[in-house]
């Protein structure tokens, strides 16, 4: 019979319990900066390939098998008369070694499932292949391999009872991950506004975390207070409540335009930028700018907190899916990494405005740094998430919207 009985040694349910408290462990580990600047998605993908159970799935199909010599106790076969039991007495016999491949955590094999049986199956684990040993006296291969047959049938049960068992805890890490990342996150960044209160000098960390939502950017810009002389917040994004009500100022422009349509007949981009400008001027005391400089290019719309670029807006007629692909590059080339939260709006001044938002949408999905979709309400809009160019866990919001104007 095979030696050294498998799925008995660990209580499966202990070992995930040990898992989750292995995460939250990892999670208040990581260097302050380190949390702050890389995505919860990133963080999750580490988890998930880190901490996930995979359970073992044998290779029927290829099975191999290996015999040789053994020698086998045969004493408790004979009467006590003829031998002393306590004495072994031993004949040659045959040893078979079934070699079952397997994909998956070998460590599992030694946990037992919430459902098992009472005499748990035999093996050995050796790398990623499970060995199981039968010795016999005789040469009955039907018998061997009903044998081994059973022990396999055994096995598999028990795997599939593993797989059962870990199958909630793996699809749980994500939520897990993101809920205890977001609790530090929120800490820290908290533990940053105490000290940024305080009016004192302190001392700059190297991981200081860089960012932070402006919790109000109905402000006049102030010069930005230079590093270590004063104590100073991390550097600011756009809350997304602001950001909402940015895009819907652009949303209510375009409905005047279509309630006049001859007061923008023939106008080119720079004319229809300038009159949303003027209405995100009266909503945002001047910070709204026209051509300015942000980072590697020139920007259409910008807004500003802070010195620091909160809202990036790029504006472009429709000109086929090469127009959008060029519009998010250009985008990508001037968007530091700070700059988190941006839109792009597409005039069309084709007839099938239907046609054109599903071509636009197409166009923003097929492009390279598209890293998902978000649900976005809005019949000619679109939101996703998009990877900085240099830095692929720095993420940005861009929200595609789609306008209609006279010709």
């Amino acid at each position: 019979m095979p030696t050294g009985y498998l799925f008995s040694e660990h209580d499966l349910y202990g070992v995930i319990e040990v898992q989750k408290k292995r995460i939250s462990e990892e999670v208040e580990a990581i260097a302050a900066g380190r949390l702050l600047n890389t995505t919860p998605d990133s963080w999750v993908e580490y988890f998930q390939s880190r901490y996930e159970l995979r359970a073992p799935v044998i290779d029927e199909s290829a099975i191999t098998v290996d015999q040789g010599e053994a020698a086998i106790d045969v004493s408790r076969d004979f009467d006590r008369a003829i031998f002393d039991r306590s004495r072994p007495f031993y004949l040659k016999g045959t040893e078979v070694t079934v070699f079952v491949p397997f994909t998956g955590e070998e460590d599992l094999f030694k946990c037992a499932p919430s459902t098992r049986t009472l005499n748990p199956p035999r093996g050995d684990v050796r790398g990623q292949e499970l060995l199981s040993r039968y010795t016999r006296l005789d040469h009955d291969a039907a018998v061997l391999k009903r044998e081994i047959e059973q022990e396999i049938s055994q096995i598999r049960q028990h795997l599939e009872w593993i797989a059962r068992d870990v199958a909630p805890f793996n699809s749980e890490i994500p939520q897990l991950v993101r809920t205890k990342v977001e609790a530090r996150r929120q800490k820290l960044l908290k533990d940053q506004g105490l000290v940024g209160g305080l009016g004192f000098a302190v001392r700059r960390r190297a991981d200081a975390p860089e960012t932070f939502v402006v919790p109000n950017v109905r402000r006049k810009a102030v010069p930005v207070r230079a590093p270590g002389k004063a104590a100073t917040p991390p550097e600011p994004t756009l809350a997304t409540d602001e950001y909402e009500h940015i895009l819907n100022v652009i949303s209510n422009m375009v409905a005047v335009m279509e309630r006049s349509p001859k007061a923008f007949r023939g106008m080119k981009e720079e004319d229809l930028r300038q009159h949303f400008l003027v209405q995100l001027n009266g909503q945002y005391e001047g910070q709204a700018t026209a051509e300015t400089f942000n980072f590697e290019g020139k920007t259409d719309i910008l807004i500003r907190s802070e010195g620091r670029n909160i809202f990036i807006a790029e504006c472009k007629f429709w000109d086929g899916p090469e127009s959008i692909t060029r519009a998010i590059d250009q985008l990508l080339g001037y968007t530091s990494w700070r700059g988190t939260k941006n839109a792009l709006l597409v005039f069309n001044r084709q007839k099938n405005l239907s046609s054109v938002i599903q071509k636009v949408r197409d166009a923003v999905r097929a492009h390279p740094n598209v890293v998902r979709e978000l649900s976005y309400r809005s019949e000619t809009g679109q939101r996703v998430v998009l990877h900085h160019k240099t830095d692929p866990d720095r993420e940005l919001i861009l929200t595609t919207l789609v306008f209609e104007v006279p010709m």
